[in-house]
């Protein structure tokens, strides 16, 4: 249901920013571990309210404390009172709005942002390249897929990739009518430019969609 404003127009839902991990309790008076998805964590000390998500059900709750370092850090929330309480929402997402999250630095981006990209292959390109008003599949760039979601690897972020229809046709998945999914590393060897702005990302070598 889209919410409404005085005047009758749609108004979007503010997007959350997922800025840590929920791993574990801490004591017994329902205070949890986080884990920093950024790997800081001064702007957790700033932080008045979070939401956690857990799965698809979200609720929010008040910050009541916030200690330690980005190697232990501990947060309470109202409302979560017991050790019982926190381990409930152990591998929750915590998430806060834009302005809340941990600034970034250069060639650094938001999860968030990267869902939804559309990810393009760029045949005459060696190097990272200018990606605005690309069209789709032409000689000069071949659309790759589109970025579903952002996973923890082993040795970093991965890219969930789901292919685009042609690829999708060309692959050995034995099921065609379902789109495949393949795992890109989020690494400077096989990702070049990224444009947020425009929501598209370069493939630097298309047989890692194989």
């Amino acid at each position: 249901m889209a919410l409404i404003n005085k005047k009758n127009q749609p108004v979007e839902k503010e997007q959350l920013l997922i800025i840590g991990i929920i791993r574990g309790t801490h004591g017994l008076a329902g205070k949890f571990k986080v884990e920093s998805t950024s790997g800081e964590c001064e702007h957790f000390f700033d932080l008045d309210e979070v939401t956690l998500r857990k799965d698809t059900i979200e609720k929010t709750y008040k910050v009541e404390s916030v200690e330690g370092n980005v190697n232990s850090l501990i947060m309470k929330c109202a409302g979560i009172n017991s050790p019982e309480d926190a381990k409930k929402l152990s591998g929750s997402e915590i998430l806060v709005p834009r302005n809340k999250a941990c600034p970034l630095n250069e060639g650094e981006f938001y999860v968030e942002d990267l869902k939804q990209c559309k990810l393009v292959y760029l045949p005459n390109e060696k190097k990272p390249a200018k990606l605005s008003g690309l069209a789709e599949n032409t000689e000069s760039a071949i659309f790759a897929g589109t970025i579903t979601d952002v996973l923890e690897g082993g040795a970093g972020k991965l890219l969930e990739v789901e292919l685009s229809e042609s690829l999708n046709i060309a692959s050995d998945s034995t099921d065609k009518s379902k789109p495949k999914k393949v795992l890109v590393p989020f690494k400077k060897e096989f990702i070049g430019t990224v444009d947020i702005k425009d929501k598209v990302i370069q493939l630097m070598h298309l047989w890692i969609l194989e």
